[in-house]
């Protein structure tokens, strides 16, 4: 038990193995002779999902870390700048008048931890017309007018507002797996994991695959790939989590309705056809339709109840969303599983990513879950099998956490709905919804969201993203709050002024989206 951790090995590659595989190495120095070794298997054979399109502003900070160059990167991956969601008739129907739209950008102006705005907004001392968004962050009407949220001479990684991406995910996982081998140390096998071996105590000693390490075929009894720490990163499947330490899987299907997903890439009509900032995420019938921008497409998708809509009138909305190029583009379905593993780390095993848990696309927390993976197991890294039992509880009770409470957010935004098909109904059914989840609505219509409801370090959604959503969703709509428990209304007054004002220089200043895409991907961006 006290065998030193000298050897990682990563079943599994996409963007869940890849990220981790580089994260681990450039930690534990995997290039050195004395830093722990990496290796990554990966089937030729067997298509990776890509765990969506979406980022959040965390993978700056993944990125830079790892010694990546901004510039080259987004070029590779045909990324684009994503500075929020746009949500789109998720309050009620459009029926004969406009859409209802707002917006869950990344940040506000100003701290609400350090200063809430939200009680004074609500108050009315915004102006009457002034919605939530637009009174707190500029991001909103950056997006409206088609800006990017930087400039050219900006520092890579830095911004005038806070950013994140929209990407290729075939792309992406690409991408790191050229870096990642070149520059980081990861040693990559291309071969089909065929069995698990264990030891005795039940750790897993080896991985028998079917080709070795030039790619030639092996005989599954002779190539056994040993270590002393393994990551699951085969997916739904799980493979070593799920199948051989036999770690059970927990379907919360009951509580997130929406269990399928019908993809389609579209063309732009033209070369310089503009290119949206936001993810746009538009409710439907029996589900919602993302629609995200790279710089050389659009990715949409439906995603919906197969017990509320078939399949086939599922993708019939979706390309109609599209309109009439639709009829000569491919689709692709994908089925998903609702839920996440009892445990996270059992033994000397670690899931992340699909092989850990997963939840419907809503709010892209897919990619942040499997950075905050990484980040986790780089710095509880075991330096021997003895402090793996510690280290392993800790990660599962801290994912346990993490993943709990982006259900909660994810169903927030179905039950505050007042759309009025079976599946919306459904989806504010009492039995559908968590019970604190219940709790924290019920207090939310009279109290303000208070910073003191999210004292936890690993919160996945902080205090803001509740107000962008509660606030935009109209849970306030019974009456607005009165003034006379507001104690500083003169500063309240004087921060919305900023905003306003902020909102107009910084617009002022920023470049086209396309046209910043284009200098980035030819220049990169400033160095100095």
């Amino acid at each position: 038990m006290m065998k030193k951790v000298n050897k990682v090995l990563i079943v599994g590659g996409g963007t869940a193995g890849w990220i981790t595989a580089a994260k681990l190495a450039k930690n534990l120095q995997a290039d050195s002779s004395d830093g722990v070794e990496v290796t990554l298997v990966e089937s030729p054979d067997i298509p990776t999902i890509g765990v969506g399109e979406g980022t959040w502003p965390t993978m700056r900070k993944t990125l830079l870390e790892l010694g990546i160059n901004e510039g080259e990167f987004m070029a590779y991956c045909q990324a684009t700048f994503k500075q929020g969601t746009k949500f789109v008739n998720w309050k009620k129907e459009p029926g004969d008048k406009a859409a209802h739209t707002y917006y869950h950008m990344f940040s506000s102006i100003f701290d609400p931890s350090d200063f809430n705005l939200a009680p004074y907004w609500l108050a009315g001392i915004a102006g009457e017309n002034t919605t939530f968004a637009t009174a707190v962050s500029a991001q909103g009407n950056t997006c409206d007018l088609g800006c990017a949220p930087k400039k050219i001479t900006d520092r890579p990684f830095d911004g005038v507002l806070s950013y994140a991406y929209h990407l290729d995910a075939g792309k992406f996982a690409e991408f790191l797996t050229q870096f990642a081998t070149e520059k980081l140390g990861v040693k990559l096998i291309k071969a089909n994991a065929t069995q698990v071996h264990l030891t005795e105590n039940g750790d897993i000693k080896g991985i028998s695959v079917d080709r070795n390490e030039q790619g030639e075929r092996e005989s599954s009894e002779n190539m056994v790939l040993e270590a002393d720490l393994f990551v699951d990163c085969t997916g739904f499947r799980s493979l070593l989590l799920g199948e051989s330490l036999n770690v059970s899987f927990k379907s919360v299907a009951d509580t997130l309705l929406t269990d399928t997903a019908i993809a389609i890439q579209v063309p732009y009509e033209s070369e310089d056809a503009p290119i949206p900032c936001q993810t746009n995420s538009i409710a439907q019938e029996s589900g919602w339709i993302w629609d995200i921008s790279l710089f050389n497409r659009r990715g949409t998708g439906h995603v919906f109840s197969s017990n509320h809509m078939h399949p086939d009138e599922a993708e019939s909305v979706l390309r109609k969303h599209i309109g009439p190029v639709a009829k000569e583009l491919e689709s692709r379905t994908i089925k998903m599983n609702i839920g996440y593993r009892e445990k996270f780390w059992e033994k000397n095993c670690v899931a992340v990513g699909l092989s850990a848990a997963f939840v419907e696309p809503l709010e892209a927390s897919a990619i942040f879950l499997i950075e905050a993976a990484g980040n986790m197991l780089v710095d509880m890294f075991p330096k021997t099998r003895d402090a793996m039992d510690y280290a392993a509880q800790r990660y599962n009770q801290s994912f346990l956490y993490r993943w709990e409470k982006t259900i909660e957010f994810i169903k927030l935004h179905y039950y505050l709905s007042q759309r009025e098909s079976k599946f919306w109904q459904d989806n504010k059914a009492d039995e559908t919804v968590p019970e604190v989840l219940r709790e924290r609505v019920a207090h939310w219509r009279t109290h303000p969201v208070s910073k003191y409801e999210f004292d936890n370090v690993f919160e996945p959604f902080p205090h803001e993203s509740y107000q962008y959503v509660i606030y935009g969703m109209g849970i306030h709509e019974n009456g607005r709050f009165s003034r006379q428990h507001l104690s500083d209304q003169n500063k309240a007054m004087e921060y919305f002024k900023r905003v306003r004002q902020a909102t107009e220089l910084i617009n002022k200043d920023l470049p086209q989206h396309r046209e910043l895409l284009k200098k980035a991907y030819q220049y990169g961006f400033q160095t100095l």
